[in-house]
């Protein structure tokens, strides 16, 4: 069969099974799986692989094993109930293979008053689908499972393997897409189905967290005159911190990343100081995070931040011969790139582009992504691709418009068959 008429073939079939493509995401929507309880919606995925004739691997990840691997990220929440799950659709030979990679954990609620619809429950009103995680990213992960679907419906036997990832605890860690690379799912190319905008992707930034402790002469309330106030002194690192993240943006540039300002966050988040209203305040404990751009070292900015924050101190007169603990602790994810030039890159523009009838964005993501692992551990050329709104993460009333889940479902469904290629 003739490649146009395959794509006309699919495109037919992906409007005629839109609702159907609509429910299953209102299916893995509905199911609640807040980063640590992922059983429930990696069932329904499961089930509806096995209707199509795909074996699932189900797995619960091994802290112990995955800990001897450079990349691995300490979690708080037990592995144990909460599976990964994976597929391989086997190929008939001689195509490339193809893996798509997704997560399923979100994030809480948050202030469920604040939505205009249940937070858990799919509602879909005026082309857009609401309920936490239809952008980040369920979305992205009933594309890539439905794009397969019709393939198979249409009866398409392909060369290359198509690889399926759904993986766990991207939210706090990434340790799911590592333990599915760790376990033997890669190819030869891979697209992440994260929330892009509908943007071609092929860079994510880096973020790092850290924690600034440190304590100051205590004094009773009464005589806090004779004591160090440690909110005032939080203020100075507070500014250093700032400081470096305004000498960043002034002095870094990348091709994929013209607006810094967006792009390279560096800031304290939390501060938590003193013990009780009454009391004087003299210790203080702050908490942020630094993003880092593709092609820069991790250690290097940890050491510029360190650097930044101990030229601060050294000017005050406490500061200076009580410096502050710096540590970087939790969530620590590397920024990853490759060529906009890569094939994978330009195909997915392609189809894109026969799909919409305009070019498509090509960006960096500005947020860190778990295609750091695949680029940067299993040397997998990754781009980023999703239907999902970048700027509805993590938001109150997340949605994600209909139109886009459908075009990226025959935009995937067009790169499987390009990519993979079509046996006889």
């Amino acid at each position: 069969m003739a490649v146009d008429t395959l794509r006309e073939k699919v495109s037919q079939a992906v409007k005629k099974r839109e609702k159907d493509i609509l429910q299953f995401l209102a299916d893995i929507v509905s199911a609640e799986s807040i980063t640590g309880n992922e059983a429930g919606v990696q069932k329904i995925i499961a089930a509806r692989l096995k209707k199509m004739g795909i074996k699932p691997d189900m797995w619960d990840l091994d802290a112990k094993e995955l800990a001897t691997h450079p990349a691995y990220i300490a979690s708080h929440e037990p592995y144990a109930g909460r599976p990964n799950l994976a597929a391989r659709l086997k190929g008939e030979g001689g195509g490339k293979s193809l893996l798509f990679n997704g997560h399923v954990d979100t994030i809480p609620f948050g202030l469920e008053e604040a939505w205009h619809t249940p937070p858990g429950k799919a509602v879909v009103k005026d082309g857009k689908m609401y309920g936490r995680g239809t952008s980040d990213m369920k979305s992205g992960a009933a594309a890539m499972t439905m794009a397969v679907e019709i393939l198979r419906d249409l009866g398409v036997k392909l060369q290359g393997d198509v690889v399926l990832q759904y993986v766990v605890d991207e939210e706090q860690t990434g340790n799911g897409t590592l333990a599915a690379i760790m376990r033997g799912y890669t190819a030869d190319a891979a697209i992440c189905c994260e929330s892009s905008s509908m943007h071609v992707q092929p860079a994510c930034i880096g973020r790092v967290w850290f924690t600034i402790t440190f304590r100051t002469k205590e004094a009773g309330i009464q005589r806090r005159y004779e004591g160090v106030n440690a909110i005032e002194k939080a203020q100075r690192i507070i500014q250093a911190v700032a400081d470096l993240e305004a000498i960043r943006i002034a002095s870094l540039s990348h091709p994929l990343y013209p607006h810094l300002l967006s792009s390279l966050p560096c800031m304290v988040t939390m501060i938590e100081a003193g013990s009780f209203p009454s009391a004087f305040p003299d210790s203080c404990k702050l908490q942020g995070s630094f993003a880092t751009l593709p092609g820069e070292k991790t250690d290097d900015v940890k050491k510029d931040l360190i650097r930044q924050i101990h030229t601060a101190c050294a000017t005050d007169p406490w500061l200076k011969d009580h410096l502050p603990d710096i540590v970087f602790d939790g969530y620590c994810g590397e920024a990853a790139a490759i060529p906009v030039e890569d094939p994978i890159v330009q195909l997915v523009r392609a189809n894109f582009v026969k799909t919409v009838g305009r070019e498509p964005q090509i960006t960096g993501r500005q947020g860190a992504a778990d295609i750091r692992y695949l680029i940067n551990d299993a040397h997998i050329p990754t781009l980023i691709f999703g239907p999902g709104l970048t700027e509805q993460m993590h938001a109150t009333n997340e949605y994600v418009n209909c139109n886009d889940v459908l075009a990226a479902t025959e935009i995937m469904a067009m790169t499987i068959i390009d990519w993979c290629g079509v046996a006889g």
